[in-house]
């Protein structure tokens, strides 16, 4: 991102790639749009794409129509009143299709560098020069991006946070943010460190940073409700006093006590939302036949990855000191909880 600002400080009528953030809710994609305009000093617009259908909202519709109107690009230029704004496209992977047109290919003129110096708005019936904009598009999963869009942008992918970052996040930003909202002051009160690790690993353990705010936002809510009463509350709040406030933990060690069962294994599984663990689960049955059963609405590459592992357990089983007959007289039952 500092080398895209970078050559845009030394050349700022530069023409280049589009930048796509990638990665899970919550990590601050449309913020980083927003400093990206701050540093710049540049007009901000953001419009989402997410379940647009229709292409006449990108490329406008034609006056011949009763209540055309220019497209959302013309009609960001009209709101911000310059020609060289930072354009934000939000959800761009949620974008969809219709009998009324296909928004993403309409987006695959304004998003390329050599064919947006003379975009031509159905309602405008003009050549105009977007080249001028910067264009941010955000997204949650690639997938589902049609290829010759992803291939106008530059992706640059946002991991997620783990607990110290949220700690300097909350620290930093989200607490002061709090307190003003709900009309409090530094003063009212302090979260130490632990408190926002505590926070983050019992009770928002997700990639992103809004559950966590959400939590520091609770927080907040309570001692403004004690303070508007005149009752007495902590100043500063420490891990004793998370539990009182935001109720019972929402993650437990739980996890540590089950994987010490034989048969009882973790895994790491990955999602567009960020990820989760997985625990895996197995029990011997005796059987006349043997054989693998899986359960838990296991998708194909899971069933090939356990029939592989059993087939390759088969293979090394004198080596693991297993008997020979012992796959023949037990059937092996394999189970995800989190799938079923």
């Amino acid at each position: 991102i500092l080398e895209f600002l970078a050559v845009r400080k030394l050349k700022p009528d530069a023409k280049g790639s589009i930048i796509c953030f990638v990665g899970p809710p919550g990590v601050g994609k449309t913020s980083l749009g927003k400093a990206i305009a701050a540093a710049l000093s540049r007009a901000f617009f953001r419009f989402s794409v997410g379940g647009m259908r229709d292409e006449a909202e990108i490329k406008g519709h034609r006056r011949t129509y009763i209540g055309a109107m220019p497209g959302k690009i013309i009609q960001g230029l009209k709101i911000v009143k310059t020609s060289n704004p930072v354009f934000m496209i939000d959800e761009i992977d949620k974008i969809g299709n219709s009998f009324q047109g296909d928004p993403a290919s309409a987006l695959l003129e304004v998003l390329d560098p050599e064919q947006n110096i003379s975009f031509r708005d159905h309602y405008l019936d003009l050549p105009y020069d977007l080249s001028n904009i910067l264009f941010v598009t955000t997204a949650n999963t690639l997938d589902t991006i049609p290829a010759a869009l992803m291939d106008r942008m530059e992706i640059i992918r946002l991991s997620g946070y783990i607990a110290e970052e949220k700690y300097e996040i909350g620290k930093r930003f989200i607490l002061e943010k709090q307190q003003k909202r709900h009309g409090l002051s530094k003063k009212d009160f302090v979260l130490t460190k632990l408190s926002y690790l505590y926070i983050a690993e019992k009770y928002s353990r997700e990639v992103g940073v809004r559950n966590f705010e959400r939590q520091i936002e609770r927080i907040c809510r309570k001692i403004a409700f004690k303070k508007a009463l005149g009752k007495k509350y902590p100043h500063k709040i420490d891990t004793k006093h998370l539990k009182e406030i935001l109720g019972p933990e929402i993650f437990t060690e739980d996890e540590k006590k089950r994987i010490k069962k034989p048969g009882v294994t973790i895994g790491l599984a990955w999602t567009s939302m960020g990820g989760d663990t997985l625990f895996i689960e197995s029990i011997a049955v005796k059987s006349k036949t043997g054989g693998l059963k899986l359960t838990g609405k296991l998708g194909e590459v899971m069933q090939e990855s356990a029939n592989i592992a059993y087939s390759y357990t088969r293979h090394i089983a004198e080596e693991l000191n297993i008997d020979e007959d012992y796959f023949d007289k037990n059937m092996i039952h394999l189970h995800v909880p989190e799938g079923a």
